[in-house]
């Protein structure tokens, strides 16, 4: 027979385990994201580079490709471990997220360069907020990237700051992506 101090040490070890497997299984699933919008950002700063007068459609492609990237993501981890990781309301969140970026560039007049700065930030914030949930990581990531894009803004001119921000945002999320992988 164990005695109620005995049964609260087991319970708090039953908690912590639950906690760290799901912390893992959230790290799991996020770094496969975070590889591949890693890759995505990295392209889009590129071919921004490269051809900027089309860096709109570059973008626009990228959030769709992302998309498609998600879907098989969820698809993989389903296969393998049988946990749903992506549904409607993860891809009605994204749209959501996007359409306000999209509302505030709009009515903010924002610049070709402020766009630059701003999209990594945004995203970024909601990073460091999924870092207050389920795991420090995300929160070390986003802060890293929004002071780095920062000091790019401001110390890095003109076009490239796209060519700062692909290594920032593009490197940044995949190095975030393979840290995660070991976490």
């Amino acid at each position: 027979m164990i005695d109620s101090k005995q049964a609260a040490d087991a319970m708090a070890d039953i908690d912590d385990t639950v906690r760290r497997v799901r912390q893992s299984l959230i790290y799991q699933v996020s770094s496969l994201a975070l590889l591949m919008w890693g890759v995505l950002a990295f392209v889009g700063n590129i071919a921004g580079w490269f051809w900027p007068r089309y860096g709109l459609y570059f973008w626009i492609s990228i959030y769709a490709v992302s998309i498609v990237g998600f879907l098989a993501i969820g698809a993989y981890h389903r296969s393998r471990s049988r946990i749903r990781v992506f549904d409607v309301r993860y891809l009605l969140t994204f749209l959501l997220i996007v359409a306000f970026g999209i509302f505030v560039c709009y009515f903010g007049h924002f610049t070709p360069r402020q766009q630059t700065a701003f999209w990594p930030i945004y995203i970024m914030l909601f990073y460091m907020m999924a870092g207050v949930w389920f795991g420090y990581a995300f929160l070390v990531i986003g802060a890293t990237i929004i002071a780095l894009t920062l000091i790019g803004y401001v110390y890095i001119p003109g076009i490239s700051l796209l060519l700062w921000m692909a290594v920032v945002n593009g490197g940044g999320l995949t190095l975030g992506g393979l840290w995660m992988r070991r976490s």
